[in-house]
């Protein structure tokens, strides 16, 4: 496994993660759980995610006691998670200083850790004054219940802001944010962010790698299989966005290059994306044990993604969307 640096921080993070989003809680249980984190770390994973609004907590929980199971010391894992939606009361959602604090402690209960290592704002929120975030982030930091703070889908204006806030205030600024990236959405990470990097050190742990497994080419016009992300009622407006034509044709195109490279295509999409030196660590996912040892696959392909590999990947997907 290879290790880089959280942006311009100290810390180091795998460069291929795993994350608990739709997975835990709603398709897997502890016993699941800790076979898939287990091979995670056979593979030398260190990086974790979550996030509090993952099957309502329940991802949390999960995460939280198959570890606990699986008797890992606590300094060898990066555990983080994400506040916003915490429930339906109308200070339970956002990045009040309220929610944020609240929040960060309900979800260290469901973990039953002491702390986080990382804690994402998952969103942007409008109707708290940036300030606000910045400031209640920092009293998290200082009173240990998390290493470091970032944001989620955050516009480079915003981070922008957030940073100017925290070097007014003498604070500390989100060392990362946490992006949508993958061959079929790149625009923000390629584009919109690239000021932040160089000006601020910002680190990106993405997520999407596989566009929800459309990548794998699992997926057909015709078939979507049984017990796939796309086939679950709350994720089937993925499946809209994703299954047309032009995606299709791509995917087409890009299985002999993966072929090739001895790869599968989601292999080759998943060490595209840790061959951005901008990403700190790709967080993939999986149901079963088998799909975590083919991804953890994609690092022996990152040496064979030379120029002009990387130049014929780019003729077939296009300007960065």
């Amino acid at each position: 496994m290879e290790f880089r640096n959280l942006g311009r921080t100290g810390l180091k993070v795998s460069v291929l993660g795993y994350g608990a989003w739709v997975s835990f809680g709603n398709q897997l249980g502890v016993k699941e759980a800790a076979g898939i984190l287990s091979r995670c770390r056979e593979a030398g994973v260190n990086f974790f995610d979550n996030a509090e609004v993952y099957a309502n907590g329940k991802a949390e929980e999960i995460m939280g006691a198959a570890i606990k199971e699986l008797g890992w010391k606590r300094s060898d894992v990066v555990i983080t998670t994400k506040l916003f939606w915490g429930g339906s009361g109308p200070n339970d959602k956002g990045l009040s200083r309220k929610h944020i604090i609240e929040g960060i402690k309900a979800s260290l209960k469901r973990l039953d850790m002491d702390y986080v290592d990382l804690l994402y704002c998952h969103r942007p929120d409008p109707s708290t004054p940036i300030e606000e975030t910045v400031r209640a982030m920092n009293w998290v930091i200082d009173h240990g219940y998390s290493m470091y703070w970032g944001t989620s889908e955050w516009s480079a204006e915003q981070i922008t802001e957030a940073w100017e806030i925290a070097n007014r205030l003498g604070l500390i600024g989100p060392a990362m944010e946490q992006p949508e990236y993958n061959l079929f959405a790149r625009k923000r990470v390629e584009q919109e962010y690239a000021e932040l990097y160089k000006k601020y050190g910002i680190g990106l742990t993405t997520w999407s790698p596989l566009a929800s497994g459309f990548l794998t080419g699992k997926y057909t016009k015709d078939n979507i299989p049984e017990g796939s992300r796309f086939a679950l009622e709350n994720y089937k407006h993925l499946a809209e966005k994703s299954l047309v034509d032009e995606a299709f044709a791509k995917i087409e195109a890009l299985k002999p290059i993966a072929k090739e490279l001895d790869a599968t295509l989601a292999q080759l999409a998943l060490a595209w994306c840790a061959k951005n030196p901008n990403v700190s660590s790709v967080i993939t996912g999986a149901t079963k044990e088998h799909q975590v040892v083919e991804n953890m696959k994609s690092i022996e392909l990152l040496p064979k993604l030379t120029p002009e590999v990387m130049e014929k990947i780019h003729k077939i997907i296009g300007d960065s969307k």
